[in-house]
């Protein structure tokens, strides 16, 4: 029976999201893992769009609408829509700049029991896509 686990923490003012991830993927040995909540605001976000080549930094402050995607010690891949004060919503691309505002409460879910995700050069798209596999070798 597999035992996936769950890592919890809040994220302080002034604090990156994208490096408070790859911190928290290598101090808990995270192989596979899914943002499973992610609640709070930023100051600026730091966006890249579809098709973008470069990122578009957002001031804020900003409430984190929606945060999804996948990490593991080896990268990621976070997708993430953030609201300002009218409303006006927008998302793309998790990348860095994405500087806490207040607070980011954050739940991770471990897969790590039960799968491995790499990151490997893909031929069709030039980006360094999922590449997963069970952690039992099956």
């Amino acid at each position: 029976m597999n035992k996936h686990r769950s890592i919890v923490e809040r994220l302080k003012p002034g604090e990156d999201f994208q490096v408070a991830l790859k911190r928290i993927a290598s101090e808990h040995k995270v192989k596979a893992g899914v943002i499973a909540s992610a609640v709070g605001s930023f100051k600026t976000a730091s966006l890249r769009f579809a098709g973008a080549n470069e990122a578009t930094t957002i001031t804020g402050p900003l409430e984190v609408v929606s945060v999804t995607g996948t990490i593991s010690d080896k990268g990621m891949h976070v997708h993430m829509s953030v609201s300002d004060s009218s409303g006006r919503t927008v998302g793309g691309h998790l990348m860095p700049g994405c500087k806490v505002f207040t607070t980011i409460e954050l739940v991770i879910l471990d897969l790590s029991d039960e799968w491995v995700f790499d990151r490997k050069p893909c031929e069709h798209t030039s980006y360094m896509e999922l590449d997963a596999h069970r952690s039992d070798g099956k």
